[in-house]
């Protein structure tokens, strides 16, 4: 029986989130995790846990080595980590954590996944709202890689158009934790900061949008970190 969707999974909050609001509509999935090239390999750890919590029957870890494009703080380790930036500052512009190109690239792959297996859509748990600058987590962008999916696939062109699914994309953060939050998303199975150390650094920009999520849903976050941002910081 073919699945009704790919799901990017990336093994933080987001995806888990929209993995979860896919599984709860009855969805059979296969859930897709990227390996490419990034600082550390928690989120992929994270990925797989979540996939087994969700029994997801069919998991694929793809290896796609982006470091040899660089030109991003995750793919680079030369390139810095931003830390500490103002709230306010985080989504002004595009920063360094910007990967080139990833959400094609990702999407592309699932596409050509999704034609395969018989899949109706694509998830991806990208967001407009609160979120780092990406270009690549615009709507205008997903409107017009569904035309690639259109035109671009033999599916496409014989009218079995291929879904491409944004279901977070006008969320808050705290909009996706208390969505996540009524559907029993294992919080502590995810991982959502730029680096892979034993605790979340709680100042790059991942960190500061997700503990932001958690502060304006009155939700715990229950990843131990190993600094808060001063607004996250009690009193």
């Amino acid at each position: 029986m073919a699945p009704s969707a790919v799901v990017l999974l990336s093994g933080g909050m987001d995806s888990t989130t929209a993995l979860a609001m896919t599984r709860a509509q009855g969805e059979d999935v296969v859930a897709l995790t990227m390996d490419y090239g990034q600082r550390h390999r928690k989120e992929i750890e994270a990925a797989r846990k979540i996939a087994m919590h969700f029994r997801v029957k069919d998991h694929r870890v793809v290896t796609l080595d982006l470091t040899a494009i660089g030109g991003s703080a995750l793919t680079d380790r030369r390139i810095r980590i931003p830390e500490q930036r103002r709230l306010e500052e985080i989504g002004q512009a595009i920063p360094v954590t910007y990967v080139p190109a990833r959400n094609t690239i990702l999407l592309s792959y699932a596409l050509g996944l999704a034609e395969v297996t018989g899949a109706n859509a694509i998830v991806i748990a990208a967001t407009a709202v609160d979120y780092s600058g990406y270009v690549d987590c615009r709507p205008e962008f997903y409107r017009a890689f569904q035309e690639v999916a259109r035109l671009g696939t033999k599916r496409g062109v014989e009218g079995d158009v291929i879904e491409i699914r944004t279901p977070l994309i006008a969320m808050s953060k705290a909009e996706i934790v208390r969505k996540g939050e009524d559907l029993g998303v294992p919080w502590a199975l995810t991982w959502s900061c730029y680096k892979g150390g034993e605790r979340a650094c709680g100042v790059c920009d991942s960190c500061q949008l997700r503990l932001k999520g958690f502060r304006e849903a009155g939700a715990r976050d229950p990843l131990p970190y190993a600094r808060l941002p001063k607004a996250a910081k009690p009193g």
